[in-house]
């Protein structure tokens, strides 16, 4: 078949397309993608492995054709309705008296009849030409009709669009909207054929209107009310559809100010700074500059800079285009760049304002590392539109910020001035900022008068600006939990309680009542239950219930417990849990520890008063077992501070340059953690002593280390200990002042502090539980323990409970209860025997050794 000359239809689809039209698949609206797309899962043996986009076209031929056929076929059913309409009237007109006629005239009238063939025709014919002008037969008298009410038409539609519709016998309802679409809606009628007309919105001249106009009869007025807002609506829910999402970013006022951002006073004078030409353009026209045309705010997650951007726009109280960085990449090529366009023409037409674009780095990577050549002319259109503020000239009050969490993926060409003139860093905030934060969040929140910010933001290292909102949020989650929750806990009690008094004042001796006693001493109603019963309550809460809530110190230390800040969901930083009460002895080298590393955190207006602004390094070493890691965790958890424990190689990679980015990265979420220790355990793994026939990843890990400590960089609340049993084989630049310039001999205990390591090992001989013929003071002075470290004291304890256990299983008593098993002096004997010292006696006298030349 040839539907016009130079195009072939496949006829099978065409069958198809018919069927699929005719199905119930098809609702009111049929999208020619969801067709193809249907088609083609149906038919997958015919369709399956065409593409997609080709077989849409074929299918959007296929189906203007078998419109085209649908529109000759109405026309014919028209002009068939129209020629027995004639017949029926002139023989009306002939035996009947002019005024019964006047009813059926005015539904059939001839002129009207006529011009309504006619405007049917030229709706074809408009088609192809929307702009010409429909004309009418000269002979033809036209009425020009009054203001009438018609149905409801779509108020979506403007003035220069054009939507036709076409009701016909076959029952479809074909929309043409302006984007090219076509819409089908089954408009099926039970009634009779000669409601069905054509109708062009555009053409309101026509004399079709007429003929609706004069249609005065209940019955049919009625019917048509019903039958069109239905329509319209849907036309209207189409096209609306169609409008929002083809509708770029729309401009808004934020309402958030500087008043809500705290603790980055000094970011926000060099913005302030920044911001004249936006107010003040006069003052760069004069001077001749050209202002800057915008900066990037880059940082960890959850610092601000999205609401720092609103600040900026809301405090000058301009109009802000904010879009994400994604809704601007798109599938068709080259729709990428023109959205692009498009977003910066208008910023220009919209200025003064403030253009906002959201993790920016997703539309601009390096353009060397570029997998697609998408990414590449997103890229070079990015570059092209911030040029082009420049060239439409000085007094573009436009002001474009960028935000990103990962400022290094950037391509350096947007990063260099005229373009992102300043780069602005919002880090991981310090004590004093976070003050400031959480007096600004908390300004809405009934606290206490006495509120401690100073102590709570000592409390919260690592924290940024989202943690410490998630962090306000669950405290007054604990506050809710202990007010209300314990407050009906406690009124179950004293129901509880009443029902038991009211129950014996009515007398005893009776079943009954000492049944009702036993149901009341079951156990209250579990947590679960309370927290139901205070969700079902419909009612308000009272108002004395509600005086009550008030959020205190102690729910915000609650808080802290469930609140995980960043930098320790990197998987990094810890607090430990070992505390000075778990270690014995060791009291000098305790001292030397709280000089160097608790004092700087707990005393910094002194030290900084002092002059003593780098913290010291230092490194422990000594023999294994001797509790060196065990130290460094209990000096992080007596002060406070965040840990990162580093075991050396692990820091270690197979490829070049990770090994040392592993290293830089280490110092990086330390600094964003600070106050913070790093604790390298086993560090002469990490950098052992360089020489010069060495060339490898080992020396380029030494040199970065060095680097890190005391390089350009500050390490402002960054302390670092290391530990390990070869200092010898360390490099002699790791030891100098300035880096692990502190060496701390962590060595084998005496009996003294023997005797000290065992009692804190079984909590002063409670646990495990021993005997009256153990003597914890002789154990200690025993020859047995000449060489035992405080790790093998806790063997030698262990290895006598295991002992125990086995004796008594052995023995098999039934009468013995759980808790009564005591270790003995025997077992003790037997424990000896067993464990062996960890140091030999030459390695002994080598650490005798090196502790005299580190005292020297």
């Amino acid at each position: 078949m040839r539907s016009r000359p130079g195009h072939f239809v496949d006829l099978r689809l065409k069958q198809r397309v018919k069927q699929y039209l005719a199905s119930s698949k098809c609702g009111e609206y049929v999208d020619i993608g969801i067709l193809a797309s249907d088609l083609q899962k149906t038919y997958s043996a015919d369709y399956g492995r065409r593409k997609r986009n080709a077989f849409r076209i074929q299918v959007e031929k296929v189906f203007g054709i078998i419109s085209n056929e649908k529109e000759r076929e109405d026309l014919a059913v028209l002009e068939a309705e129209h020629v027995a309409k004639r017949a029926r009237q002139h023989e009306k007109n002939e035996t009947a008296e002019s005024a019964t006629d006047d009813s059926d005239y005015d539904d059939y009238p001839e002129d009207l009849s006529a011009n309504h063939m006619n405007s049917s025709l030229l709706s074809l014919y408009k088609k192809g030409n929307p702009d010409s002008v429909p004309t009418t037969p000269k002979n033809e008298p036209v009425e020009t009709p009054p203001p009438v009410r018609t149905a409801p038409q779509t108020s979506t539609v403007t003035p220069g669009t054009r939507v036709e519709m076409h009701l016909s016998e076959g029952g479809w309802f074909i929309d043409k909207t302006p984007c090219g679409k076509d819409f089908f809606i089954d408009l099926c009628e039970d009634g009779e054929g000669d409601g069905k007309k054509l109708i062009s919105e555009k053409s309101t001249d026509f004399s079709v209107l007429e003929s609706e106009r004069k249609k005065t009869k209940g019955k049919r007025t009625k019917r048509k009310k019903e039958e069109f807002p239905d329509v319209d609506g849907e036309i209207e829910a189409g096209l609306l559809k169609e409008k929002v999402r083809s509708k770029g970013p729309e401009l808004y006022r934020p309402s958030v100010t500087f008043e809500d951002i705290g603790g980055n006073d000094e970011t926000l004078q060099e913005i302030c700074k920044m911001l004249i030409h936006v107010r003040h353009p006069e003052v760069y026209n004069h001077l001749g500059v050209v202002p800057p045309r915008g900066f990037l705010l880059h940082g960890p997650p959850g610092c601000g800079k999205t609401l720092l951007a609103q600040a900026i726009a809301g405090e000058l109280e301009l109009p802000m285009l904010k879009v994400a960085a994604t809704e601007i990449v798109s599938g068709v090529s080259g729709e990428s760049e023109q959205k692009l366009r498009e977003l910066f023409e208008q910023a220009v037409s919209s200025a003064p304002c403030v253009l906002f674009i959201d993790e920016v780095d997703a539309i601009t990577p390096k353009r060397e590392v570029a997998s697609k050549d998408m990414e590449r002319r997103i890229v070079a259109q990015f570059l092209t539109c911030m040029d082009d503020l420049n060239n439409v000239g000085a007094t573009t009050q436009v002001l474009v910020i960028g935000a990103t969490n990962r400022p290094d993926s950037l391509d350096p060409a947007l990063r260099r001035a005229g373009r992102f003139d300043r780069e602005i860093c919002l880090g991981i905030p310090d004590e004093a900022a976070r003050e400031k934060i959480l007096r600004t969040l908390c300004r809405k929140l009934k606290l206490l008068e006495s509120f401690d910010f100073h102590h709570l933001a000592r409390l919260t290292p690592g924290y940024v600006g989202a943690d410490l909102m998630a962090l306000c949020r669950e405290a007054a989650m604990c506050t809710v939990n202990r007010v209300l929750i314990k407050a009906e806990e406690e009124k179950g009690k004293h129901i509880h309680a009443g029902g038991n008094t009211a129950e014996g004042g009515m007398g005893t001796g009776t079943d009954l009542l000492v049944e009702d006693n036993k149901q009341q001493e079951l156990p209250p109603k579990d947590e679960l239950q309370r927290l139901l019963d205070l969700l079902k309550k419909q009612e308000p809460l009272p108002e004395e219930q509600l005086q009550k809530l008030c959020i205190e110190m102690n729910d915000f230390i609650v808080a802290l417990t469930s609140v995980q800040p960043s930098a320790k969901r990197e998987g990094f930083v810890t607090i430990p849990d070992v505390t000075w009460a778990d270690i014995g002895a060791l009291e000098d080298v305790r001292e030397e520890l709280t000089m160097a590393i608790l004092a700087p955190v707990r005393n910094p207006e002194q030290f900084k008063a002092l002059g003593l602004t780098t913290p010291a390094g230092v490194l422990l070493a000594g023999p294994p077992g001797c509790g060196k890691t065990l130290l460094a965790k209990a000096v992080a958890n007596e002060s406070g501070l965040n840990f990162i424990s580093v075991k050396g190689p692990e820091l270690l990679n197979m490829y070049v340059g990770e090994s040392e980015r592993a290293v830089r990265q280490v110092f990086q979420r330390a600094r964003n953690s600070a106050p913070c220790v790093i604790f390298f355990d086993e560090v002469d793994a990490l950098c052992p002593r360089r020489s010069d026939r060495e060339s490898g990843a080992s020396v380029r890990v030494v040199n970065q280390l060095l680097t890190e400590m005391d390089g350009l960089e500050n390490r402002q609340q960054v302390f670092i200990m290391a530990a390990t049993n070869r200092p010898d084989i360390i490099d002699p630049a790791i030891l100098r002042p300035g880096r692990l310039d502190k060496t701390l001999y962590v060595g084998l205990p005496p009996p003294e502090d023997r005797l000290a390591i065992l009692k804190t090992i079984t909590k002063d001989g409670t646990r495990p539980p021993l005997d009256i013929d153990v003597s914890l003071e002789e154990i200690a002075f025993s020859q047995h323990c000449d060489c035992y470290t405080g790790a093998d004291l806790s063997a030698l304890v262990r290895e006598a409970s295991i002992c125990a256990l086995r004796q008594d299983m052995a023995l098999q008593n039934t009468k013995s209860k759980k808790g009564e098993i005591k270790i003995s002096r025997q077992h003790f004997e037997e424990a000896f025997r067993k464990v062996k010292s960890s140091v030999s006696k030459k390695d002994q006298i080598m650490y005798e050794e090196l502790h005299r030349s580190l005292c020297r």
